[in-house]
């Protein structure tokens, strides 16, 4: 099929299909208009994907006849079955199918925090760009501690602050470097921190102090750079699928992780906001802590694992994705 002289033909009609669907009120003819030229696009679609298919024009119309469908069926209306479905398939489905990632990213920060908390730890000139000898001291014995505050307030901003962290993340990944640059600087900040705290005979209070909440925290930092890792290769690498599809579907799925990381990082932020900072004992603190990440990991990989063999990705079916489509018949 010569798709050039099919496209010069049908054009006016694809055109026609675009305006009307973008029209917020149309009369009874334009209406009857629409579903036909809809019906009659969907056909040419199926043409050009058995024929001729062009990655640009079958992602062009595949665009328009989703617009167009949700104009004539007007938008979905969610549900609570939307709800399940999201919890207990896409979500797990999607953080299962970035777990290899999620735990190189995991590796190169603790590699990477570790190395600087001992550079700090171990070279004075390392140390002094930590502040002045009293700033440190300050810090090591009060400013560190009296941060974890029990309060709503408290919990409340650092979870709008790791939130917003995980979504940078998510929304630089096809980038490949911001991603890379975003994770690198919490890991030098966190590992001078500690290196600063071992330098003053404090690592013990440290770990002690960040543990709690930050099994689960920097478990979701770790997530959400694996999720934007992951979509600068699709870009890079996307397979067999051409590339704007492949990016489309990865992202779908990808945004469905930055939605669940802000639930994960609410659980986080509580407990930093009340547990971190309270007069429990550290043992039963670090046990809540384990526990949330242990609920966190059988999540993924129990459910995920699940949700996978039953053919979720975390992308939006098939339908609402644009990617079925009517045919006149």
């Amino acid at each position: 099929m010569d798709l050039d002289a099919y496209e010069k033909v049908h054009a006016p009609s694809w055109a026609r299909l675009d305006a009307l669907a973008g029209r917020r009120r149309r009369t009874g003819a334009e209406a009857d208009e629409l579903v036909r030229l809809y019906q009659a696009t969907g056909t040419d679609l199926s043409t050009i994907r058995s024929s001729s298919p062009d990655p640009d024009t079958v992602e062009r119309l595949s665009q328009l006849v989703a617009r167009s469908r949700a104009a004539i069926a007007g938008t979905h209306a969610p549900s609570w079955s939307d709800v399940t479905r999201f919890v207990g398939a896409s979500l797990p489905a999607a953080l299962y199918r970035i777990r290899w990632w999620t735990v190189g990213v995991m590796a190169a920060f603790v590699g990477l925090a570790v190395l600087s908390g001992w550079w700090v730890a171990t070279q004075p000139e390392a140390l002094a760009l930590m502040g002045t000898p009293s700033q440190q001291q300050q810090y090591v014995d009060d400013a560190f501690a009296s941060y974890y505050d029990p309060s709503l307030r408290f919990a409340a901003t650092v979870w709008t602050n790791n939130a917003w962290i995980s979504a940078v993340c998510v929304a630089l990944g096809i980038t490949g470097i911001g991603v890379v640059w975003v994770q690198a600087s919490n890991a030098i900040n966190v590992g001078a921190t500690g290196g600063m705290m071992a330098a003053h005979g404090e690592l013990p209070l440290f770990l002690q102090l960040i543990a709690p909440h930050g099994l689960l925290e920097l478990t979701c930092i770790f997530v959400a750079g694996a999720a934007g890792l992951k979509i600068f290769w699709t870009w890079v690498a996307p397979g067999p699928r051409p590339r704007g599809r492949a990016l489309a579907e990865e992202g779908r799925a990808l945004f469905t992780v930055a939605i669940g990381l802000a639930g994960a990082l609410a659980l986080s932020g509580a407990v930093e906001g009340f547990v971190t900072g309270s007069g429990l004992p550290w043992a039963v603190k670090i046990a809540i802590g384990a526990l949330a990440l242990a609920a966190f990991w059988t999540y993924t990989l129990v459910l995920g694992r699940r949700a996978v063999r039953a053919g979720h990705t975390g992308d939006l079916e098939d339908d609402r994705a644009g990617y079925t489509v009517a045919t006149a018949g």
